[in-house]
């Protein structure tokens, strides 16, 4: 159930078409659906605004299709599915559940494209080309949830000219997604230029000293710039997820 869900509920309750009894009962079979292999959050949308979210690593496509239409069935309109191969993903739509697909952003997305909700833009950027599948998932995730984003790939440190071009798009965002491997230098850099949030995310591209991400991670988690937060190593997601939060305003306002 999401907030826009629990709103009609009691305008029946209100207009005499529900009883509070009725509305009751329902409210008590909404928090979650215990599948056997999973209990589904089925009030994460009224308490968060957004639907809980298949991590899909791990589970097997009878799993996640049955997450998926459980929840399809309560009436979530966008599900995402995160870090689902290609035939995990082929395997989910031969039982039922179809999904499009972003392979490199290893993402699918269940139910009809989403309007823009959001109020600003969300700038998505990485050091490097091999950083753009971290970056892809945030962007994708980010998108899935209603916002506007723009990609700005390979604007590394190695030359920092190729960031400084496009300025009128930094200081024209909402909140930034800076991704970088090797030494995670971008998301100081661009700390120090935007007025916005920027979230940073480590990624494990790097020779052996980068050991995994690591050298990034903790590069970011020093940064002297003010503004700069950081998330786990190749989380794209979680960045995505955090910089829809910060360009949405607050939803209890609007209700």
């Amino acid at each position: 159930m999401n907030q826009e869900q629990a709103l009609e509920l009691l305008r029946q309750v209100e207009a005499g078409g529900l009883s509070p009894e009725e509305a009751v009962s329902r409210l008590k079979l909404s928090p979650f659906e215990d599948l056997g292999y999973a209990k589904v959050d089925h009030h994460r949308g009224l308490r968060q605004g957004i639907p809980e979210v298949i991590y899909g690593a791990g589970k097997t496509p009878a799993q996640i299709a049955g997450i998926l239409r459980t929840m399809l069935e309560r009436g979530e309109r966008n599900v995402l599915v995160t870090r689902l191969t290609p035939e995990h993903c082929q395997a989910v739509e031969e039982l039922g559940q179809p999904l499009r697909y972003y392979p490199e952003a290893r993402i699918g997305v269940a139910g009809p494209q989403p309007e823009i909700t959001g109020r600003g833009r969300i700038v998505v950027a990485t050091g490097g080309t091999s950083d753009i599948p971290v970056a892809e998932e945030a962007a994708v995730t980010a998108e899935t949830l209603g916002n506007r984003v723009e990609r700005l790939y390979d604007v590394g440190v190695a030359g920092l000219h190729r960031l400084l071009s496009r300025m009128e798009t930094v200081m024209d965002a909402s909140a930034i997604v800076a991704v970088a491997g090797m030494e995670g230098a971008l998301a100081s850099v661009i700390g120090g230029l935007a007025d916005c949030p920027v979230i940073a995310v480590p990624t494990s591209v790097g020779y052996g000293a980068n050991f995994g991400g690591l050298s990034a991670l903790l590069s970011m988690l020093n940064s002297c710039a003010s503004g700069v937060s950081v998330v786990n190593i190749d989380n794209g997601f979680g960045a995505g997820y955090l910089a829809s939060l910060i360009n949405h305003p607050k939803r209890g306002a609007e209700l």
